[in-house]
């Protein structure tokens, strides 16, 4: 099978989440890229790009080890991205649109809506889908045009799950997925109202509810936590 290299990060990001990776599990190129049906070199950046989310860590070694990820960790970093996220946006309401960014805005949303308009989404989409959500959180971000937000994003972003890029998809659950991802760009429609109609209040509370909206997996995080992670999908 081939499969684009978004479409390998996500997968090992929900086996990871899921526990069929388990924590402490050792994880070497040759017999994952075996497991997938791909082959070494998409793994291979993979496995980097995880170790930069922290979900993995290299081993002094060869290989790699799932880390211990709890629930609460990740409830902590997707918070703290949504109230970044939620800043920007209020920002944005408050100093009102411009025609660029609305029009590129709109793009966002009309792409969307052309993924979901099928009725379903297949593995060929992820790739589609992260350009699309990439492009629209980033398009609010710069207009908020506060240099410190986007800079505690970026170091943020080194936390499990805390990226907008940070999607976990089961190909095995394509239906579950569709519903998941369709909702949260029914958010991204939210968002985008409220912003052209300048409720600064609202936007922010929309972008910190959406930063929970590609998780739906708190079911399988640290059952032992006493704090879950808020999921609206």
């Amino acid at each position: 099978m081939v499969r684009d290299g978004q479409s390998v990060i996500s997968i090992l990001r929900d086996k990871i989440i899921s526990g069929e990776f388990a924590a402490g599990e050792r994880l070497a190129e040759i017999p994952t890229a075996e497991r997938l049906g791909i082959s070494r070199t998409p793994i291979r950046i993979a496995f980097r790009a995880l170790v930069q989310e922290g979900l993995l860590e290299k081993l002094a070694g060869r290989g790699y080890q799932v880390r211990n990820v709890s629930s609460a960790q990740i409830c902590d970093s997707v918070e703290v991205r949504g109230v970044l996220e939620g800043l920007a946006a209020r920002q944005v309401a408050e100093a009102g649109l411009n025609q660029t960014t609305q029009d590129a805005l709109l793009a966002c949303l009309a792409a969307g809506d052309a993924l979901f308009e099928d009725g379903k989404v297949v593995e060929e989409d992820i790739q589609h889908y992260q350009n699309m959500n990439m492009r629209f959180h980033d398009l609010i971000i710069t207009a908020s045009c506060n240099s410190a937000i986007k800079a505690a994003l970026a170091l943020n972003e080194h936390m499990p799950f805390a990226s907008v890029n940070a999607l976990a998809f089961n190909p095995q659950e394509l239906e579950r997925e569709y519903h998941r991802l369709h909702y949260a760009h029914m958010q991204h429609h939210a968002v985008y109202q409220a912003l052209v109609k300048g409720q600064s209040a609202r936007a922010e509370a929309l972008m910190k509810e959406h930063a929970h909206a590609t998780l739906a997996y708190s079911d399988l995080f640290d059952k032992n936590s006493s704090r879950t992670v808020l999921q609206k999908s």
